[in-house]
């Protein structure tokens, strides 16, 4: 099959305080989980607040009040069609975040950063269906040597396809938190927006799932931030990008990283020269927001289930020989 066959339909959703969660949304998406229960508006407005409050901070010029700024955030699902016009289902594949930065003073509107968050069916296959099966299988052994793949392959087709380019006009940044089983160093070498950088002497099972999809990685620690972040890419993160654009992605990341991953980022003092995240970590603060995160894990293996059932078992001879043929 030609790889033109696999054709992308995106959608776009306000992610603001009256966002609920489609049918067909991943409700491990952090977002997702925020906009449920008694909370979900309470939560949704005290977020986005939040956001506001640290793009001010780190925008800190011809800003003396600390209030130019507002950010709108934009879901953006991305829904994949292996045989467009053969009445085949659309499969949901990935989900991101599109920021918009509006400028209170001036009126302006300026497109920020597409990527951000990164939700995706078949990384929750690969990570809660097959490195499970695999380590079970072969205890003490590394993940297979194809893993990640089929999912590597199908994000760069994307980022190559007629509808990426349509719809956005740089590549995606995708913040993440850094690998609870590393250890990372700083470098010596700051950036005005991204602050202190950090290196690594090991790649993370998540950067190396990344490095598959077309990405590089950079760690950063921005100035007043407690821990260094993830910052994958796939040009040149500090020339590709303005200012603004960066500290859109660190003031939404950061937001959601606080809330879910406390003990890293909402920790009470900040990483070291040598670091070594970790959960377990008490000298902590909470946010006021509800997050399920034990609810979080356990719907991520019921959702790569799904996928298995519905997108990898159906349609598995297609997509190895799509993979295969598959030219980046």
């Amino acid at each position: 099959m030609a790889s033109s066959e696999f054709t992308f339909s995106i959608k776009r959703t306000p992610l603001d305080e009256n966002y609920v969660p489609a049918e067909n949304t991943r409700i491990t998406t952090n977002f997702a989980n925020l906009a449920r229960g008694e909370s979900r508006q309470e939560n949704l407005r005290s977020t986005l607040r939040m956001i506001d409050n640290r793009f001010n901070s780190l925008a800190h010029w011809g800003n003396p009040k600390g209030d130019r700024y507002t950010v709108e955030l934009q879901i953006v699902s991305v829904e994949m069609s292996l045989a467009p016009g053969e009445g085949t289902d659309s499969f949901p594949l990935i989900e991101i975040l599109q920021t918009t930065i509006v400028d209170q003073q001036t009126g302006e509107r300026t497109d920020g950063i597409v990527g951000n968050n990164f939700s995706s069916y078949v990384r929750d296959y690969d990570f809660s269906v097959v490195l499970p099966a695999h380590m079970k299988a072969n205890p003490g052994a590394f993940a297979p040597a194809d893993f990640g793949d089929l999912h590597g392959k199908l994000f760069r087709h994307f980022l190559n396809s007629a509808a990426y380019r349509a719809n956005f006009g740089k590549p995606p940044v995708i913040c993440l938190s850094v690998s609870s089983n590393k250890t990372y160093h700083r470098t010596g070498d700051e950036h005005a927006v991204l602050g202190l950088e950090y290196g690594n002497d090991a790649f993370s099972p998540t950067d190396e799932y990344f490095a598959k999809m077309g990405m590089k990685v950079r760690y950063f620690m921005p100035k007043g931030s407690v821990a260094p972040f993830a910052f994958y890419h796939v040009g040149d993160l500090t020339a590709d990008y303005t200012d603004l654009e960066l500290v859109s992605t660190i003031s939404t990341m950061e937001t959601f990283q606080k809330i879910y991953r406390p003990e890293i980022y909402n920790a009470n003092s900040p990483a070291s020269e040598q670091y070594q995240p970790s959960l377990k970590y008490q000298d902590y603060s909470l946010t006021r927001i509800v997050y399920d995160r034990e609810e979080r894990s356990r719907l991520a293996v019921e959702q790569g289930r799904f996928v298995e059932e519905r997108f990898i078992k159906p349609h598995r001879a297609l997509l190895d020989q799509w993979s295969a043929n598959f030219a980046a």
